[in-house]
This record gives structure tokens, sequence and C-alpha cells, in this order.
């Protein structure tokens, strides 16, 4: 059976779609792009905002027009959340957030049968952690390990508690064997991934924490790369940054959680931290950390969010000197609290999403300006269009006209950077080079050089994966481009020098 997926939202769900691509491969089935005529198609939904909502019913319609004879599957958190909504689609196979295998069992007999299944548990009768297989997507190179799964910190504008239940975290051996054998399979670095990975052992009751888990992995791990997802302040005390910073191979990228950059917004978001505390994270980590790419989530227009306080958000963004930030105006979830506040008018929300926009943009190029003149360890991940692009540990994106360098890691050092905001939408690249280190210095036949030769590259530098796309009159949310129905990225920065 020839079976097309779907993958929308957060990395946890990338992790559990490589997890079924495995499993399905292992099966016998055939994997094939969601634009191609396929015998079933999966679409791994997203509930984070209404928008989230919204794609994942134009995703699944899309498969339905595709090819009306096929299995039409949808599994993940919209499914989890608002299974009577998705039943009105007329789908063959409706299931939630658990259970990986048995969702395979399920499509399979869609296939086999003609019938249509509904399965969708009680997310808080969920007990244990589901270990399914870590890895990468089909042709990645970095490997995601799902350390753990739910939340209990009921923010008062999300639903994903409701869609992954209480916190079960992998167990410390079951982690070591899966690391050992990413190891030997040849990934070059690994993604730590989960709902919330600072809450990691906090269901062992014996005093296992994230930093625990993260030596472990640095042991099993050798020289592969440990990149860590989403963070919460409480996580970044002085014991930690002290273990961590001893991590050689712990990459200084940090997404720190916020929302807010205001105290009394953050208590009606039910937070669990203040801005003193947000602060001390950021100083400690750059204490420990040399220049640590420290990136976040901004939240604009929140339920009864006054001007005065938004204005308080942009003091403390422009304070903290964030690398990069994510920003999405107040997306309503029915059934949380926050959906029972007082509404700020959608074109406010979006008026100051874009305020806050113009404040990461500057912050984002004066982190980059602060690279320029470095080298950078670069794990070259894929072939784009006659070179290679990946990402240095800062998670700074770099592209160079190299080819063949697919799950290497090559010193480069950055010349120049500068943030392009509108061109690449259409893929009009601009014409940039920048010279390699002479560890990444090729000889005219390909050759690894001990002697340095000048090389002229194109290539990018830095930028972060988000679901938002940047306007010039607004920060209206998408998650793929039309054109191409691939997910859109913020902006992508590029460092730039002429040939001399």
């Amino acid at each position: 059976m020839k079976v097309a997926i779907c993958t929308l939202g957060c990395k946890v769900n990338q992790y559990e779609t490589q997890a079924l691509e495995q499993e399905l491969l292992h099966r016998g089935h055939e994997l094939v792009d969601f634009e191609e005529t396929a015998d079933a198609y999966v679409v791994n939904t997203c509930s984070v905002t209404a928008v989230s909502d919204k794609k994942s019913r134009q995703m699944l319609r899309q498969a339905q027009r595709r090819n009306p004879s096929a299995v039409i599957a949808a599994c993940g958190c919209y499914a989890q959340t608002h299974p009577e909504d998705v039943k009105k689609l007329g789908l063959d196979v409706i299931a939630g957030t658990n259970d990986r295998a048995k969702f395979i069992d399920l499509l399979e007999r869609a296939a086999q049968d003609k019938t249509s299944i509904v399965d969708v548990d009680d997310v808080w009768e969920r007990r244990d952690f589901e270990v399914l297989p870590a890895g990468g997507m089909v042709n990645r190179t970095r490997a995601m390990l799902k350390v753990e799964d739910g939340c209990v910190n009921f923010c008062t504008y999300c639903l994903i508690p409701y869609a992954r239940g209480r916190v079960r975290s992998l167990p410390m051996d079951e982690a070591a064997k899966q690391v050992k054998a990413l190891r030997e399979e040849g990934y070059r670095e690994i993604v730590v991934t989960g709902i919330e990975i600072s809450s990691y052992g906090s269901d062992f009751k014996d005093g296992t924490s994230l930093i625990d888990l993260l030596e472990l992995i640095a042991r099993e791990g050798g020289d592969m790369r440990i990149r860590l997802g989403s963070l919460e302040p409480r996580t970044i005390t002085e014991e930690f940054c002290k273990r961590a910073s001893k991590i050689p191979y712990l990459c200084p990228h940090f997404h720190l959680s916020m929302q807010s950059g205001c105290d009394a917004t953050l208590k009606r978001m039910n937070r669990k931290y203040d801005t003193a505390r947000y602060m001390e994270s950021c100083d400690l980590l750059r204490q420990y950390f040399d220049d640590p790419a420290i990136t976040t989530d901004l939240i604009t227009g929140f339920p009864e969010e006054t001007e005065e306080e938004f204005a308080q958000t942009l003091d403390f963004i422009a304070r903290v000197g964030f690398a990069d930030m994510h920003v999405f105006p107040y997306s309503i979830r029915p059934g949380t609290k926050a959906a029972e506040m007082r509404q700020i008018d959608m074109p406010v929300r979006e008026e100051r999403a874009a305020r806050a926009s113009a404040v990461a943009k500057t912050m984002h190029e004066a982190y980059l300006a602060c690279c320029v003149g470095k080298i950078f360890p670069v794990l070259f991940e894929r072939d784009r269009k006659g070179g290679s692009a990946g990402h240095a540990p800062n998670y700074m994106e770099v592209s160079v006209a190299q080819e063949g360098l697919h799950n290497q890691v090559k010193n480069v050092k950055i010349t120049a950077a500068a943030v392009f905001a509108a061109s690449w939408r259409n893929n009009a690249w601009p014409t940039i080079f920048m010279p390699i280190s002479p560890a990444c210095a090729v000889s005219s036949a390909g050759r690894s050089c001990a002697t340095p030769r000048r090389r002229t590259f194109r290539s990018t530098a830095t930028w972060s994966r988000c679901w938002r796309t940047r306007s010039r009159s607004s920060a209206r949310v998408s998650s793929v481009c039309p054109r191409t129905r691939t997910p859109w990225r913020s902006p992508r920065s590029t460092t730039t020098q002429r040939r001399s």
C-alpha cells in the first residue's frame, strides 16, 4: 500500500511521524510524497492555534480530492481534542495522540474492510510513556529523540494538556539504548524533544531530571551534537548551567518559553514565573555559555492586555536581546480559561504582532552581527540548488555552493550578515559569497586539501523554523506556502561577501 503522510505542528509530531514511517516500511508499505497519488493519506494534525485546526481540515480535504478512493486518516492533537469536528469530514480513520502501532493496524483494517473507524482514548487514563523508535524523518540527518509526553501546567490559553495528558517520561535505560542505536546509524545530532521536556523525570519520583538525561545522552552519543527543545525558565538554574556547560557537544541554542514580558499578563496566562525569574535564566545562560542563541515565543493581544502592558513587553524583550523570536497573535481556544476573558480585537492583536516582529528583527540582526568573523562547525544536512545546507550549533543556518557534504561537519567562517525579509518568498535568492575555513577547503577535484585554497560560496545563515509569516501590514498566521506547499519559515538571514 502506498501511504502519504502530512505532518503539521511541532517537533513531537515530526518525531511521531518518523516512527510511523519506520513501522510502515517495516510492514512492507511504500511511502510517497503527499502530493502524489496514494492508497492512504495520513494527516498528523496540530491544534495549538485556530489556524492549526483550519490547516488540519484543509489538508484532509486536499487528500480527499486528490484520490477519492483512498483511505483518509487523521491522528494527532486536533483529532484528539476535536473528534466530533473531524468526524464531519467523513474520514475513514480517526485516532488521537496515543498508540501509533495500533493506528497503523486501524489504517490497514480500513483499507481492507472499507470501514470507518474512530478510536480516540481518554488522555487522563494514560500512565506509561509510549516508547517509539527514535530517528529522523525521511531524507533527514538529524535524529529526534522524544523523551517526554504530556503537560500539567494548564496555561490558560493552551489546549495541549487535553491533547496529551499527564507527564510521562522515557526511562533512562531505554534512552541509553536509543541514543546508542542512533550513533551506530550514523546520525551526527540528536534533537531532544517532548511536549514539555523541562518536566522530564518528574513522574519517576526519584529526583531524576533533564540534566541527568543530557549527561547520559552525552556518554552514549559520543561526538553527536545534542540540541534541546523548548525549555521552561525554571529549568535554568545555576546547577543546571554548571553541569550543562561541561557537556562538550551540547548546542548553545536555548529556546526559552516566555509568551509575555509583562508580569500581569503572565499571571493571567498562569505561567509559573515572572519577568525577574526569566531574566535570571537568561543571565545564567550567558554566564556559562559563550554567546548562546536564546530564542523565544511571544503571544500578542492576550485577553485584557492593555497598551501599557504591551509596552512593558516590548521593553522587556529589548532588554533581554533575543537571537530570534516566534511572534503569534493570540488565538482563542474554546474550552480554555482565556477564552472566557475579555478579548482584544484581532486587528489590535495583529498590529501588536507586527510591532513586536519589528523589534525581533532588530535583535536578530544584532545577534547575527555578533557572529561575523567567527568560525562555526556546520552540520550539513541536505542539498540545495547545487549546494549544501546545514546548521551551526547556535541554529544559524548555513548554505554553501559545494555539493556532497551531507551529514558532514565542516568549519565555516562568517564574514558578514544580513536579513532578507521578502525576496526569498519568490525564490529570488541574492547572489552572495562567503569563504570557507581551511578545514572545509577543497581542491578543484573535490578532494580535501591540507593547504587552504580560496573558494567562494553562495551561503545563508540563520533562520528559525516557525509557523509565522511576516507581512508588511500585519502578522497573519499561516502554516504553508500556497505555491510550494512547504512550511513557512521566518525571514532568511544570510552572510555575504563579494569576490575580491
